[in-house]
């Protein structure tokens, strides 16, 4: 199916969306808090980033975007390639890394005759066992909505394989199963819905979010913090996508809202921004932001509208909602 110019735009806006928050995030991260509007890509933050450089969100976002771009990320072959991707990411050029992550990564280095990805996958299992229920698998998702357009069925599919390679713990990956599915009906319609996806979760779950949800639009957003925590990351990033939904400038008007919360600053607006290209398209986002972006693995913002749009256009990709 031919897409149109308007869902060329949309796809195209998902990772530029998702740059650019997170390198406005950057400077951020777990400092101060800054009131909304103050913002600016100065680089700096918790590593040596330049000014407009993306930190590991888009990283391994770009990871899964690469793959995705050739691939099925519902098939073996192509996680093992995420999986791969992942790992020479970890020691080649990640600028920094979430401490599950880089535990399932090295675990999963040591070749026991598996295949990686179900390695990785059963690692990450055992480390769920233990609670844990950070934001590292959210925080990359929002590309994998841009995966099978053609159907939610394997969106969903896709964004729980991905996320299981480093976070399986049932919250982890409910919410990125939630916000790709999000991302997907928004690059189709333009309408930023996190509801969309509930349907794809057991009765009991879908309940249990619809409350989250709730609570992310009736309460202010500077309650979302800290937000390492996946749920946490999740409210904290519609919350903010929700409070501006209807400004003149929504990009820019929901990353700084984003940001303001404080805590985990580039993941929340990385989170955010995502949707918010998904829905208002790669020429909403602003030009002075656009021009700055740019990161590992020596791509910018040109080239993250052209994967965007490749990965939508592939023939497993692309159809009806």
């Amino acid at each position: 199916m031919e897409l149109s110019d308007e869902v060329k735009d949309r796809a195209a806006g998902v990772l530029l969306g998702q740059a650019v928050g997170d390198a406005l995030g950057v400077p951020y991260e777990f400092a101060a808090p800054i009131r909304a509007g103050q913002a600016e890509m100065i680089g700096g933050g918790l590593g040596p980033y330049e000014p407009g450089e993306w930190s590991d969100d888009t990283q391994m976002a770009l990871c899964i975007a690469r793959v995705a771009a050739t691939g099925d990320l519902t098939g073996p072959d192509a996680l093992d390639e995420v999986a791969a991707a992942f790992i020479d990411w970890r020691f080649h050029g990640a600028s920094d890394i979430g401490n599950q992550t880089a535990t399932a990564l090295g675990r999963a280095r040591h070749d026991d005759g598996t295949r990686l990805w179900e390695r990785m996958t059963a690692i990450a299992t055992d480390l769920a066992a233990g609670g844990s229920a950070g934001n590292g698998g959210l925080m990359r998702t929002s590309v994998v909505g841009l995966a099978a357009l053609g159907s939610a069925d394997r969106t969903a599919e896709a964004a729980r394989l991905v996320c299981n390679l480093t976070h399986a713990e049932q919250r982890c990956v409910e919410s990125s199963v939630l916000w790709s599915l999000a991302v997907r009906n928004a690059v189709l319609t333009g309408e930023a819905d996190v509801r969309c996806g509930l349907e794809h979760l057991t009765p009991e779950r879908r309940d249990w979010w619809t409350e989250r949800i709730e609570e992310a639009e009736t309460r202010p957003p500077s309650v979302f913090t800290p937000n390492g925590y996946t749920v946490t990351a999740f409210q904290a990033a519609w919350a903010s996508i929700h409070a501006t939904r209807d400004a003149d400038d929504r990009v820019t008007a929901a990353l700084q809202l984003a940001i303001s919360i404080g805590n985990d600053t580039d993941t929340v607006a990385a989170i955010a921004g995502g949707l918010l290209g998904a829905a208002c398209g790669a020429s909403k986002i602003p030009g002075g932001l656009v021009e700055k972006v740019h990161g590992w693995p020596g791509m910018d913002a040109k080239d993250l509208v052209g994967l965007g749009q490749a990965i939508a256009a592939r023939p497993s990709g692309s159809g009806a909602a």
